[in-house]
């Protein structure tokens, strides 16, 4: 979560900035530095080999402030992880996990669905003698996510707008 929420290095508490590696699904790792120039959160989350013409999230096209709405807006209530199983303990930490929530707003041009989406995936995290993480490597389908996404009818980009945060008020105009 601090990667989402923090841009200097020394502000860090849970992971040392200057070691830090991210992988995602066996690719090469990369540093922090690299995971910013991608975009940070959801871009180096993403990122495919998907040839550009069959790509309905395009992580090269976004900024971090752009994946940030388009997310938040597709989700206004969050994006849970839940962690289902734990397989080993420090200094390597394996565990399954499950990302969910409610498609209350629209997403690249698709209206809410008001269905749960969710995504199951392995991670890996290493963690030094100070129990801060060093290296992360995830593994999931990004179709599971992107899938859900894509379920609701397509709408024009002008009624494309940031959902209200209550369910209550999303029908009323």
């Amino acid at each position: 979560m601090e990667l989402f929420h923090k841009t200097s290095d020394g502000d860090y508490k849970s992971l040392g900035p200057n070691n830090y590696t991210f992988s995602l699904n066996g690719r090469k790792g990369i540093s922090l530095a690299e995971k910013r120039k991608l975009g940070g959160g959801y871009n180096s989350l993403l990122q495919t080999s998907l040839p550009n013409e069959f790509r309905c999230y395009n992580p090269a096209e976004e900024t971090v402030d752009s994946s940030h709405r388009a997310f938040t807006t597709a989700f206004p209530r969050g994006f849970a992880l839940e962690i289902l199983h734990v397989y080993s303990g420090p200094p390597e930490i394996v565990y399954k996990f499950r990302h969910w929530g409610y498609m209350e707003g629209p997403f690249k041009g698709h209206a809410p669905t008001g269905e749960l989406v969710e995504l199951f995936g392995m991670a890996v995290f290493q963690v030094d003698e100070s129990e801060k993480v060093v290296s992360v490597e995830f593994f999931f389908d990004r179709g599971e996510l992107l899938g859900g996404l894509l379920k609701g009818a397509s709408i024009d980009s002008s009624s494309e707008e940031v959902a209200p945060t209550c369910p209550y008020l999303r029908n009323t105009g």
